[in-house]
């Protein structure tokens, strides 16, 4: 019999793929379907259709390539994945600079959209939906908050993928669990540090979020690559799995 396992460089774009659909999802409605009205008061798409984008948007991706590639996207999760023994940390590199690439793929044709528009400097001054703590929080949240909800959102969202993934439960419906945990997780954290969770977008939008956005990086690429860890050592220890 023919060996159906997808070759590396297909895995890789379903990778590149992928980071890109969640971050033109989710940075798009950011940028272009939320705004603040007269009050602080949120109009338009808001938090919840921000947050109803990056799980949509994970789900749509997830269900179209994630039977390639297992659907990371995200560097956290795979490095949580491997950790917990359930991807091959040869594979972990080539999946990181996928994801890096199809986010700034995602980051850049927002870009491109927005330069042909009045609103780039205004973009560009906000962040380009950078996260971020202190003044780049939406609602002055400090580093030590965006700490503690990077880590706990991202060592959550690595539980639910390798509870909803794991062979007791109904196969095919995990991008659907996924996907409404990053809704849950988005509302609860867009107004703490911007709902990063996942390097690869933090990275993507940062780049084109000035110099500020850069400098406050670091804390979105550390803190939900501990929180993936933290979940990828705990899951199996806690729930008695052996290989789920």
């Amino acid at each position: 019999m023919a060996d159906s396992t997808p070759k590396f460089i297909n895995r890789f774009l379903a990778e590149v793929f992928g980071t890109f659909v969640l971050v033109f999802s989710v940075i798009g409605a950011a940028l272009f379907a939320t705004r603040l009205a007269d009050g602080g008061m949120y109009a338009g798409a808001g938090v919840v259709g921000v947050a109803l984008a990056l799980g949509l948007g994970v789900l749509i991706a997830a269900y179209t390539v994630g039977g390639i590639s297992g659907g990371h996207f995200n560097p956290a999760v795979t490095l949580g994945l491997a950790v917990a023994g359930k991807f091959a940390w040869k594979d972990v590199i080539g999946y990181i600079v996928a994801q890096v690439i199809g986010g700034l793929i995602g980051s850049s044709i927002l870009f491109g959209i927005a330069a042909n528009s009045p609103f780039l400097a205004y973009f560009q001054k906000g962040g380009f939906a950078s996260n971020g703590y202190a003044d780049s929080s939406t609602d002055g949240f400090g580093i030590v908050a965006a700490i503690i909800i990077e880590t706990v959102a991202t060592a959550i969202l690595v539980f639910v993928i390798q509870g909803a993934t794991d062979k007791l439960n109904p196969a095919g419906f995990a991008p659907i669990a996924i996907g409404f945990a990053l809704v849950v997780l988005n509302i609860v954290a867009v107004p703490v540090s911007g709902a990063g969770f996942n390097p690869a977008r933090s990275l993507a939008t940062a780049v084109y979020g000035g110099e500020h956005a850069l400098s406050q990086l670091w804390v979105f690429i550390v803190f939900p690559i501990v929180g993936g860890i933290i979940a990828g050592l705990l899951y199996k220890p806690l729930f008695g799995r052996k290989n789920a």
